[in-house]
This record gives C-alpha cells, structure tokens and sequence, in this order.
C-alpha cells in the first residue's frame, strides 16, 4: 500500500512521516491553509530520503507558474489538483518530474490517460476532510491510483475495504487543527494504511 503524507509545513512531522515509512511527502504550494512557500518546501524536501518522494501540489495555476515554484521547492513531483487540461501536463513533462493528477470521482479515472504518472481520486469536496461514498470509485480507476478525502487512521482500513485503491493520500485526518499536523496521527496513519493493505 502506497502512502502519501500531505500538506506538512513543520520539519518534526516531515521527520515523522519518513520514520513511518510513508512513500511520498506533499507540500501545498497553492492557495490553502497549509500553503508553504517554495523556499520552505525545499527546506523541507532536504530532511526527505532520495527513496521518498517530494510533491509540490498545485491547484489551478498555469504551466509557467507551476514550473517556476516546483524548480524553487526542488520537488521530485508536481500535483495538479482539480481540473486541470491534458496540455497543462504536457507542458510539464520535460521537468522531468513525477506527474500527479488529482480528480474526483467523475473525472477520467485512467492513470495515465492526461500522461501523468500517479492518480489521485479525491472527495466530491476536497480538503474538506469528510468522508465519502469510497465505494463507489470501487474497479474504476485503473493504473497507480491513490484514494483521497476525509481519510483518516480510524477509517484508513474501512476506506481500501471498499475502494480497493493502489495508495492512500492524507491531510487534514492527521491534524488536530486545519494546517497543524500530530506526529502521533502520522505515524498511526500509516501503520493502519499498511496493514490494511
């Protein structure tokens, strides 16, 4: 089961998620209340291991903005959450970046299909940290695709029960807070996502 931490802002918790084992690290360099600066996110992809993977996540922002903060952050990947075009991705190939794409459930499920690298099937509503109908996305999606969207270390394992996703993706179910991360629900997250997997 693949498992990505996202939406850290403080070194302890990216430490934390590494320690856990998780797979990949997301940093929001979007409009969020976890939004970190490309500065910050390079500071922090630098505590991150060659074998985890650092993602800058995105929402809306034309190719040329995303290239210049991904390069500044020094991620490995770029996310594009929502609806972005297939020619956004395009665009970015020769970054040589891992590519992401972040939908909901009535977008094309198809990893691959925008010549990304990584699906993500988030909530109806993302980064509104509630639960969904996961079920319903169950057999769609195809390829490496990860489950979003109100997750969290009580849930982890009923959530891939019912969607039977490659990987999982986090935030707000391993805050106390809306952007304040807890090193202990990291850990938990990922223990739970493992073993349900």
């Amino acid at each position: 089961m693949y498992v990505k931490i996202c939406g850290l802002s403080e070194p302890e918790h990216v430490t934390a998620a590494v320690e856990a084992g998780a797979d990949a690290i997301g940093f929001v360099l979007t409009e969020s209340p976890r939004r970190v600066a490309p500065e910050r996110a390079a500071a922090l992809a630098r505590l991150v291991p060659g074998h985890v993977l650092t993602v800058g996540v995105f929402r809306g922002e034309d190719p040329a903005t995303v290239r210049a903060a991904a390069l500044a952050a020094q991620v490995g990947a770029v996310q594009l959450h929502g609806r972005h075009p297939h020619a956004d991705f395009t665009a970015l190939k020769d970054l040589g970046a891992t590519l992401v794409r972040a939908v909901d459930s009535t977008a094309d499920l198809r990893c691959g299909a925008f010549d990304e690298d990584l699906l993500i099937v988030d909530a109806p509503r993302p980064g509104s940290g509630l639960p969904w109908d996961w079920a319903a996305v169950r057999g769609r999606p195809t390829g490496r695709w990860m489950l979003a969207g109100g997750l969290s270390p009580a849930n982890v394992a009923e959530a891939v029960a019912a969607a039977d996703p490659w990987g999982v993706d986090v935030s707000s179910g391993v805050e106390v807070a809306p952007g304040v991360k807890d090193s202990a629900l990291i850990r938990s997250f990922v223990a739970q996502a493992r073993r349900a997997g």
